[in-house]
């Protein structure tokens, strides 16, 4: 378990986590995207941002998806749902773009619960 003393590391935690879940939910799409249109050259996936309200949705292509995939601190999100204090943009897209965690809790939480890493 990661420490998490004070109420700005709480915050911090909180946004990483709800970013933790959208990636999950992420990942059971792009299951199903794969067993059912393989062909697809696009899907839909949630942006995952630290907003927990948020429900905006963006197209990826299955090469770009596994490229972000590929970091457990790269996570998509719609243009403008950046949480500076937490990431920074490294990728902008006409649709998204790919932010990557700050060192330390952000980066942590992220790596910790990445679906795709065994722990």
């Amino acid at each position: 378990m990661i420490s998490t003393p004070g109420p700005d590391a709480e915050r911090l935690r909180r946004i990483a986590d709800n970013e933790a879940l959208f990636r999950s939910v992420n990942e059971r799409v792009q299951e199903i995207n794969d067993a059912f249109a393989p062909s697809t050259d696009r899907f839909e996936i949630v942006c995952e941002c630290g907003d927990i309200r948020c429900t905006e949705q963006i197209s990826v292509s299955p090469p770009a998806y596994e490229a972000v995939r590929a970091e457990s601190a790269l996570f998509f999100v719609v243009p403008g749902h950046e949480m500076l204090d937490v990431e920074d943009a490294v990728e902008h897209h006409e649709s998204y773009n790919v932010v990557r965690k700050h060192p330390g809790i952000p980066q942590a939480i992220a790596e910790q619960q990445d679906p795709r890493t065994d722990d």
